[in-house]
Parts: structure tokens; C-alpha cells; sequence
């Protein structure tokens, strides 16, 4: 199939196609020429129909004299990832924007142009996004030149957000600082009265450096950093992680340490999802049932501290495996737990489908139309909500997915509505994953040696984490290193699809709106 697709690019466009490379059984990576990137990725985009999953830069000036852009697309029915890489001068530091035609790309190239300096000639709006306010001019942490033990001045920039201009339209700003204990984003409301003409977000109040902080680092000592990258997907981003470390070192897991990593990543779906659906409901003032789900969150909390002693579930996997076998002698006191939990959540949906007052609330509020979800890659529940039926355990399925049997659900009204019944749908699902999965189980080992990588080689980690499909590249250093450590989770897909869902509701829905998303600043702010 990799092939197919390369004679596809190279009859379509002969000069530009420079060589390919195909590893880790269904990654392919093309270099191409960067003058005809916007038609190259147009048409893998448009023609084809792979979504871009996503996209960063890498400094490569010690390898190659260049810095280069890769450009990511997934075939999710073919079960392929595909690659496009450009090679940028530095004598030059620009490359041709592609999001004018590919709108997922917007954020991606700002980022790129925030920690790399490399500007994109041709996007519709490249202010700042990591970096804004009082981050300096020409200071590019992620070039290989920039010491991580320097700390830059201050700079006093006027963050400036688009304009909505007429009659009786005015803006009202909300953050950075929040009510509660949330962490800080900014969101500038343009409005006619009540409903709500346009909303841009500004986040990044709490851009940790993760990526920079892991350059030259251990790969034991990224994979810490990997579980603290949000504190509620812990299991989504350290098994992505240790996927990518393990497919470079072409490591053989042990099927036990597979079943095992499927139990805990649907344990940590499970208590997302309850807490989500927690969230809204008391943004409703539906006090019962946000308390029957947040009850049912501190059960599945219960199934985590019998498991391993630790509600963020840390310290679970680890590259080769998981660090000792956390189910052995549990089965049954874990399969009653879940079912209890299970037992009281049909109760609650049935009390919250009868409730006439609760569904007027959440029917057709905050409706995401799936060409903006497409456009957008949004993914996840809020992307399936949207009609746009794919899942990294189906699409890309890892570990023990394949054996196990678990139905997608499919929803197309895309409101908040369908968003919570998603999620509701998910944890039924989770539920019977992990049992199955406990009764499934075969005996052995959990965990082989990793050994010592070779340097310079990548692969992608891909987990369908609570909000999503989440992206991993790593590429190796010497001495068992990290090169470079890309982060994609699906909170950077899905905030600028909140934008868009609030579009034409009023001011006070915004709250329930963006709880039924519930994305994470932490997780988009790296």
C-alpha cells in the first residue's frame, strides 16, 4: 500500500518527490521539494483524503546542515501513516503555508514559527501562539543553538485579537485567571446583545517547555516527564511514548503487559468521562446527577488505587512493557467493582433521559457541523459527536484492541447533547474492555528490555486518549537520548472547534458548551 501511494505522488509530481523512507510497518516518510508543498499536501489532503494529524519542525542543522518541516496525514482505513518532509535553508527561515487550503495546519505553522523562527509565508493570521506578551522577539527555544539554561528577558507586546465591528456589537473578555482552580486561558467574546458572533481563544498562559526540557534527556527520564504532561491522560501519553520508544527498539511486548495497558487506559477513559459528565451537569444546576457521576468518578478512583496505589495511575508503563504485573490475584474484586459502577450508571442515564428540563439544556446547544470538525480534525468524542466516526483503537489499534470487541458510538448532531451520550455511550464500552480484558488475559511476563537504540532513528506512538487521537514522534539521540520529542494531544485539535461551537449561542451556555470538550490546558500548553 506504501508503495501504491508513492507511485501515486511520484506520477503526480515527478520533480518534486526527492526519496522515501518506510519503517515501523506502516509509517512512510517522503522528502519533497518545499516549492510545491502546498500542492503536495493539497492533494494527499483533497485527492486522497488523509486529514492532516500533524504537523512540527526539527532542527537538523548537526545532521544535515537544515532545519525541516514534516507534515503528518493518517490514512485511518489503510491503517498508514504518511509523512511529508521539507528541508528549510537557514539562510532563508521560510516555508510556504498550506492553511489557507488545509485549516488544521493554522495552529501548527504558528507554533512552528514561535519555536523555531521559521515564518510562514502566506498565513492568513500569524500572531503569536506560544509565545505572547512578554516572551522577547528572536528567541527561539526548540533551535538546537538555544542553551535551556538561558532566561530571556521580558517584553511588554500588545496581544491584539481580531475585530468584530457594527452596530451594538461589543467584546467581552473572560480570563486569563479563572473562578475555581482551572488553569489560566484567555477567551475574547464578540456579541450582538446575547448571542455570541465570535470567539477567539488565547492559551499558552502555562507553556512548561516540555519539548525543550526533553532534549538530551534519558528516555527513562522522558518518560517521567511524558506522565506530567496532563495530569488526567497519564496512561494516554506515557503508553504513547513508550509505543514509539518500543517500535524504534523493535521490541516485542509481552501479550500479558498488552491486556494490562488496555485495562488502564480504559480505566483512565472511564473516570474521565464520569467526570466530564459530572461537569455538565452542575453547569446546569442538575445537582443529582452531577453528583451520582462524580460518585461514580471517586468508585473508578477505587479501581486505580486497588490497581496500583495512585488515582493518576503514574507509574504504570514503562518502554517494554508495564513495571510489574498490577492484576495478578485482583481479577475479581476489580470485575465486581466495574460493575457496580456500571450498574449505577444505567440508573443515572435513565433518571437524566427522563428529565425534559435537562435535555431542552443540552439539545441543540453548542452544535460543531462536521465539515468545521472536519476541517478542524477534531477528534475524539467531541470529532465523533460530529458524525466523524473514527477511533485510534480501530483506525490504528494497539496493544490488545484487536482482540478485544468494543462498539464506536455515532452520533451527528454534534451539540452538547451528543457529546454527553458519547461519553455516557464510552463508559458502558470501557467498562466491558476491562472486563474483558481481566478474563482475556493470558499468563507470562509483562515487561522485556528495551537495550540500547540506535540514534537518529523516529517512529510514532498513536493512543486514543480520553479526548482523543493522540500523536507522539520521537526521534533518538545518542547514548539511549531523546533527539526531539513531539507532542500532539488532542486538545491542540480541539480547541479551535470550541470556537467555532459557540457560534450564534449565548454568553451563559459557553460554560456548559466548553465542559462538554473539557480540554486541557495542561495537555495544549506543553
Amino acid at each position: 500500500m506504501e508503495e501504491k501511494i508513492y507511485e501515486k505522488l511520484v506520477e503526480k509530481f515527478p520533480n518534486s518527490i526527492q526519496d522515501k523512507i518506510t519503517c515501523n510497518s506502516n509509517e512512510t516518510y517522503i522528502h519533497v521539494d518545499a516549492t510545491q508543498i502546498l500542492e503536495i499536501c493539497k492533494y494527499i489532503s483533497k485527492e486522497l483524503g488523509y486529514p492532516l494529524v500533524s504537523m512540527f519542525a526539527n532542527d537538523e542543522t548537526g545532521m544535515n546542515g537544515k532545519y525541516a518541516i514534516y507534515y503528518v496525514f493518517a490514512d485511518r482505513e489503510k491503517v498508514l501513516m504518511l509523512t511529508v518532509i521539507t528541508r528549510i535553508d537557514p539562510a532563508a527561515m521560510e516555508f510556504i503555508s498550506i492553511s489557507e487550503e488545509i485549516h488544521a495546519a493554522a495552529l501548527y505553522e504558528r507554533e512552528i514559527k514561535d519555536l523555531f523562527g521559521i515564518n510562514p509565508i502566506g498565513h492568513p493570521n500569524a500572531k503569536r501562539l506560544v509565545f505572547h506578551s512578554n516572551w522577547p522577539k528572536g528567541e527561539h527555544p526548540l533551535r538546537k543553538s538555544f542553551d535551556v539554561r538561558h532566561k530571556p528577558g521580558f517584553a511588554n507586546e500588545e496581544i491584539f485579537f481580531s475585530k468584530v465591528k457594527g452596530e451594538g456589537v461589543f467584546e467581552i473578555p473572560v480570563g486569563p485567571v479563572h473562578a475555581g482552580i482551572i488553569e489560566p486561558g484567555h477567551f475574547r467574546f464578540s456579541v450582538a446583545g446575547e448571542p455570541i458572533i465570535n470567539l477567539e481563544a488565547q492559551l499558552y498562559y502555562t507553556h512548561k517547555g516540555i519539548e525543550k526540557m526533553c532534549e538530551g534527556e534519558s528516555i527513562e527520564k522522558c518518560l517521567y516527564v511524558s506522565e506530567r504532561i496532563s495530569g488526567d491522560e497519564t496512561i494516554a501519553n506515557s503508553l504513547a511514548y513508550c509505543q514509539a520508544i518500543e517500535k524504534i527498539a523493535e521490541a516485542k511486548i509481552p501479550p500479558r503487559a498488552k491486556y494490562t495497558r488496555v485495562v488502564f487506559a480504559e480505566l483512565e477513559r472511564l473516570t474521565s468521562h464520569l467526570g466530564d459528565l459530572s461537569g455538565i451537569c452542575q453547569d446546569v444546576a442538575y445537582g443529582f446527577a452531577s453528583y451520582q457521576f462524580s460518585m461514580m468518578k471517586g468508585w473508578a478512583y477505587s479501581v486505580a488505587d486497588e490497581l496500583c496505589g495512585m488515582r493518576f495511575l503514574r507509574s504504570v508503563n514503562k518502554p517494554g512493557g508495564v513495571r510489574k504485573d498490577f492484576i495478578l490475584g485482583k481479577e475479581s474484586k476489580i470485575v465486581g467493582q466495574l460493575k457496580e459502577i456500571e450498574t449505577e450508571l444505567k440508573d443515572t442515564e435513565k433518571i437524566i433521559n427522563s428529565n425534559s428540563m435537562f435535555i431542552d439544556r443540552v439539545e441543540n446547544t453548542g452544535i460543531l457541523k462536521t465539515s468545521i470538525a472536519t476541517d478542524l480534525n477534531a477528534v475524539g468524542p467531541s470529532g465523533r459527536a460530529s458524525g466523524i466516526h473514527c477511533d485510534a483503537r480501530k483506525s490504528f489499534p494497539y496493544e490488545a484492541y484487536e482482540k478485544l470487541e468494543f462498539t464506536m458510538p455515532e452520533h451527528n448532531n454534534g451539540d452538547v447533547n451528543c457529546r454527553m451520550h458519547t461519553k455516557i455511550e464510552e463508559c458502558y464500552e470501557s467498562i466491558k474492555l476491562m472486563i474483558e480484558a481481566i478474563e482475556k488475559m493470558p499468563e507470562g511476563e509483562v515487561l522485556v528490555a528495551i537495550g540500547l537504540l540506535e540514534p537518529y532513528k523516529f517512529a510514532i506512538g498513536m493512543t486514543e486518549a480520553p479526548r482523543g487521537e493522540n500523536i507522539h514522534w520521537v526521534m533518538t539521540g545518542a547514548n539511549n537520548t531523546i533527539f526531539r520529542y513531539k507532542i500532539r494531544t488532542p486538545s491542540f485539535c480541539n480547541w479551535p472547534a470550541v470556537c467555532h461551537a459557540v457560534k450564534g449561542n449565548i454568553v451563559p451556555d459557553f460554560p456548559l458548551i466548553n465542559k462538554s470538550f473539557n480540554l486541557s490546558y495542561a495537555g495544549n500548553d506543553l
